[in-house]
């Protein structure tokens, strides 16, 4: 199992639409997510002291191919659908890799 942690912000005036968003996920991305070995998935909303609303997410990847499991997903019709209505409501970090939406971040402690 592996630990996975990313950011991105919210674009200002579409934290009701998110929040709205997430509150029903469709069925179909919930079971995409789970065949694709992700558990424990998580959202968390953060205003910091720049003024803007951060989304910081986490879940544990329990499969033995991260790129494969993530290329099923990223082909799934129905996840594209729900990344299409989601991404407006986000500002992607400019620093981000190029392969990345959410930026990466590195996971510095775990208690097990």
């Amino acid at each position: 199992m592996k630990r996975y942690g990313s950011v991105i912000e919210v674009k200002a005036g579409r934290l009701d639409e998110y929040k709205r968003l997430h509150a029903a996920v469709w069925p179909g991305v919930l079971a995409m997510i789970s065949q694709c070995n992700m558990q424990n998935f998580s959202i968390f909303l953060r205003k910091l002291p720049d003024g803007r609303h951060y989304l910081f997410s986490y879940f544990e990847y329990t499969g033995g191919d991260f790129a494969a499991d993530m290329a099923r997903m990223a082909a799934d019709p129905e996840t594209r659908r729900w990344w299409a209505v989601c991404k407006p409501c986000h500002t992607p970090f400019e620093n981000r890799a190029p392969d990345e939406w959410w930026a990466g971040m590195e996971e510095v402690f775990h208690l097990d």
